[in-house]
């Protein structure tokens, strides 16, 4: 038998290289290989533990629960590959050329990728933003499902993801619709003629808000009056909402409806916008044989032309 295991093993122990006063054979290769994938699983494993199950039971949230666990594998992900490295034979003060190496690189190429690194960890420790909150960055909108080493992933409502690299999230604005508490406000606002009734106004709108169920409660909604001008009266109503937080668009759209239902109900009349005006002013002038003046300025603008 040792006839057939010698060859094998001559090979297993055959020294490709000296890193330091370590010799890397094959067999250190593979056992570095198979203790890392080890050490990779049982650690994703260990995270899904403690997001799932042990701190599952105190009340944290969703994302306060996935920092830990994210921060909790980096450190045995770091731990592992340390114990590792000693278990296979590799001394560890023969990286301090490859850690200046690596230094190098990352002053000259790698930058990015620390820098989105680091900023991953700032944002894990320090929690602006969490799985599961509402963010806006660069005007675009969406819930977060994911903070990884370089990057957050957040999903549109139309179910779209975006991959932004972790330091815009440091270095630029960002508007977390959820930050500490889901209540936030939303605003309708609505333009009715000069001899509308100010009180029904407030009313109506008020009515709208409190039958819609996804309007809370405590703090109560709430119709401004803002201003009054040469196109009409200006209202405002103010509601507030948790329900809707990752569907704002529609609740808007929800109590839109209501608002014009009841003013529809009850007579009142909204101002028509400009360009509806515009629109009824070119129709007059057309019916009276006068073409408009835009119409007008260009048919001698291209009278003038000549090929």
């Amino acid at each position: 038998m040792r006839e057939y295991f010698n060859p094998v093993l001559d090979v297993l122990n055959y020294q490709l290289f000296a890193f330091g006063k370590a010799e890397i054979t094959p067999m250190t290769l593979i056992s570095f290989l198979a203790l890392s994938a080890l050490l990779i699983f049982v650690s994703g494993k260990l995270k899904q533990l403690l997001v799932t199950r042990f701190l599952a039971r105190p009340p944290l949230k969703h994302g306060a629960r996935q920092a830990i666990g994210t921060i909790t594998r980096y450190l045995v992900l770091f731990i592992g590959f340390v114990v590792i490295l000693q278990t296979v034979g590799i001394d560890l003060t023969a990286f301090n050329v490859l850690a200046g190496a690596i230094g190098i690189g990352i002053g000259l190429g790698l930058q990015n990728i620390a820098t989105n690194f680091i900023s991953g960890l700032i944002l894990l420790i320090e929690r602006p933003i969490q799985i599961g909150d509402r963010i806006e960055i660069g005007g675009v909108n969406g819930e977060v499902v994911s903070i990884g080493p370089r990057s957050t992933h957040f999903r549109t409502n139309d179910n779209i993801t975006m991959i932004v690299p972790n330091s815009k999230f440091i270095a630029e604005n960002v508007v977390n619709w959820s930050y500490k508490s889901n209540l936030i406000r939303f605003r309708i606002p609505a333009l009715v003629t000069h001899d509308s009734d100010t009180e029904i106004v407030v009313r109506l709108m008020n009515e709208a808000a409190l039958e819609n169920p996804d309007v809370a409660e405590e703090p109560p909604p709430s119709v401004r009056f803002i201003n009054f001008d040469e196109d009409g009266l200006h209202f405002e109503l103010r509601a507030w909402s948790t329900e809707r937080l990752h569907r704002p668009g529609l609740f808007k759209s929800d109590l839109n409806t209501a608002v014009i239902e009841k003013f529809r109900k009850h007579h009142v009349q909204v101002v028509k916008t400009k360009s509806d005006k515009k629109k009824k002013a070119e129709k007059r002038a057309r019916s009276n044989g006068h073409a408009p003046k835009n119409s007008t300025a260009k048919k001698q603008d291209s009278a003038g032309v000549r090929p």
